[in-house]
């Protein structure tokens, strides 16, 4: 018979079903702060329908939350954000890994060089997560705050990731035979994409061509760990007019000896 292993920090009955080990109320309360992740925050009205939850439930959550500073609401007392204890949950994930830190330097040179906002993102449950940018000074600029997710097909750095991956774990990542559409350049099937990470191999750099976003450019670069595993990507986005065709390759070579200078720092050989 086989015998379910209980893993280190996992406390007995930790098998059992989902049902049985989970704390609805904290559920509840992850989806408040979920929900809340927007810039541009809900009133409570607008985050009970959102939730399918009463108004005096998500109150009760909601002052609980505020009274350690996890959200809290709007001088005219109508609409809820994040709060400050958030973000410093969030910046202690950052510091798990220093990628973040030893990109940061690098991207700010890269910006400079290139006029063009730079990104650092990671892989997160299939999706590009932006950990870290350096914003241009140009008034029209690409912005992704640390926290956004992006589609990995979509997406510069996520294909600059998918690049480094063997067939397996490609498989795994990629579910479905066709892929979410955007714009009209969005590589909609597996097939396409396969060929787009062939091609982002051989010139060692992926490219957003308005697949996301129609009218932004994004050019990426994989960063790599001392096992030479790609634990990030490094990008410079902005709009197409200020990155056309003639500009692509000199910036994916900027970016590539970014992300090269990066790994090395890293321990990459």
């Amino acid at each position: 018979m086989k015998v379910a292993v209980r893993r280190r920090g996992r406390p007995k009955g930790f098998n059992e079903p989902q049902s049985q080990t989970v704390i609805q109320s904290l559920d509840r309360a992850f989806d408040v702060l979920e929900a809340l992740a927007s810039p541009e925050g809900l009133t409570l009205s607008e985050l009970a329908t959102h939730l399918s939850q009463s108004t005096a439930t998500m109150h009760r959550v909601l002052t609980t939350l505020e009274r350690r500073d996890y959200v809290e609401i709007s001088p005219d007392g109508q609409i809820w954000h994040i709060g400050p204890q958030a973000y410093r949950l969030g910046a202690a994930f950052l510091r798990r890994t220093n990628v973040v830190e030893r990109s940061r330097p690098v991207m700010r040179e890269l910006m400079l060089e290139t006029g063009e906002t730079s990104n650092l993102g990671i892989e997160k449950n299939g999706n590009v997560l932006f950990v870290s940018q350096v914003e241009t000074h140009e008034s029209i600029r690409a912005f992704f705050p640390p926290g956004t997710l992006s589609p990995l097909h979509a997406s510069g750095i996520g294909k600059a990731l998918l690049s480094s991956y063997d067939e397996d774990r490609l498989t795994a990542t990629l579910k479905g035979p066709s892929l979410e559409r955007f714009t009209a350049n969005t590589i909609r099937t597996i097939g396409q994409l396969k060929e787009e990470l062939i091609l982002t191999r051989e010139r060692g750099y992926a490219l957003d061509d308005e697949e996301r976003t129609t009218g932004m450019r994004c050019v990426a670069a994989p960063v790599l760990n001392v096992h030479g595993e790609a634990v990030a990507g490094i990008s410079v986005s902005g709009p197409t007019h200020r990155m056309p065709d003639r500009k692509i390759d000199w910036i994916g070579r900027r970016v590539a000896e970014a992300a090269d200078t990066v790994s090395k720092r890293l321990g990459a050989s």
